[in-house]
């Protein structure tokens, strides 16, 4: 079987992973050593964080790296262990979707992450067209190239606190819808939600949900009967291990 193949057939297992209502869980990694402590634990895919991967670097999230060093890290991760893998693309590095596409294939990257926020333009937010232009754009990159890719669309208007707060939900909604009709498999409104927002987000969405959770607090068993699809930690867990690495050093020092 040829490494195209094998690409392939693990984006395909990655994409079938995605069931609302018994929901994938994706430990957010930053490295080799924290890919191969998840995958010891017995998960069967990873998704790398930009912020964990950035501090890893002593660089600042919001695309403080390059996506060269991006991929060089996922890179690392995907030759370590034997399970799909999705980055974290940021918005996108202001690289052509061509090119990120080609990267994270040949990286050994069967999924992504693309955000609204442009980090390279003063953070602004995409239009809700223009963000599913550029999802489109990923897709029929990566249907040339013969893989498929499983692009998360993300959006942050919840972590912006864009707009009104009475609409925001079904602005999301829209937004998201977009993104998933120009090709996105899975729908990101990041940011901590409620019980009662994630299931109108799962309900309201035609693809399955990524729900952010705190990995030290809550509970593996809620998101499933909210219809969510994927379960990620984004820089939480790393978060919790530095905090329980405090205690530990602060005993010594």
């Amino acid at each position: 079987m040829t490494s195209s193949e094998v690409l392939g057939q693990r984006a395909a297992a990655f994409l079938a992973m995605h069931r609302p209502g018994d929901p994938v869980i994706l430990p957010t990694v930053w490295d080799v050593w924290s890919a191969r402590l998840a995958v010891g634990a017995g998960f069967a895919a990873l998704t790398v964080g930009s912020k964990p991967v950035a501090e890893s670097m002593g660089r600042s999230d919001g695309e403080g790296m390059t996506f060269a060093e991006a991929l060089s890290r996922a890179r690392q991760i995907t030759e370590a262990v034997d399970v799909p893998v999705s980055l974290d693309i940021e918005s996108g590095y202001g690289e052509t979707p061509a090119h990120l596409v080609d990267g994270l294939l040949d990286a050994g990257v069967v999924g992504c992450n693309i955000e609204d926020s442009v980090h390279s333009e003063d953070k602004r937010l995409r239009s809700s067209s223009e963000h599913a232009a550029y999802v489109a754009a990923l897709r029929q990159a990566a249907d040339a190239a013969g893989t498929h890719l499983v692009i998360n669309a993300r959006t942050d208007l919840f972590l912006r606190k864009d707009g009104d707060d009475s609409d925001r939900i079904d602005r999301a909604i829209a937004r998201l819808t977009e993104c998933a009709n120009a090709g996105a498999d899975v729908l990101y409104p990041v940011g901590r939600h409620d019980g009662e927002t994630l299931r109108v987000l799962a309900a309201g969405l035609p693809k399955p949900v990524n729900a952010l959770a705190a990995p030290d607090t809550d509970d593996p068993a809620s998101f499933g009967p909210l219809g969510v699809g994927r379960v990620s930690f984004g820089p939480l867990l790393q978060a919790a291990l530095g905090r329980h690495a405090g205690e530990i050093l602060g005993r010594w020092a």
